[in-house]
């Protein structure tokens, strides 16, 4: 069982860790069209991380049209699924 809450623990901070890359990207890449942006690495990171950001950005908008909170806010979200799901799985376990 520990191995299974290594794993899913493993796989929510890579996960975290897509989206804190995406943040930076969005400092680099900030036209749709630049080649950082259009790189299809880059495209798969938008298509694994928009499934989270995207409904986020509905709730809460960008502020001011420019300073988006929500990679912030799928950052703390995630994070206290993780620490939940594992503190479950570790109740079961023992």
């Amino acid at each position: 069982m520990l191995t299974v809450i290594r794993i899913i623990s493993f796989l929510f901070q890579l996960y975290e860790f897509l989206i804190f890359v995406r943040v930076l990207l969005s400092w680099v890449a900030t036209n749709p069209s630049s080649p950082v942006a259009t790189h299809p690495a880059v495209q798969l990171l938008y298509r694994i991380t928009d499934p989270v950001l995207v409904p986020l950005r509905r709730l809460i908008p960008p502020i001011g049209g420019v300073l988006d909170l929500s990679p912030v806010i799928a950052l703390i979200v995630l994070e206290l699924l993780r620490q939940l799901i594992t503190r479950l799985l570790l109740g079961l376990a023992f």
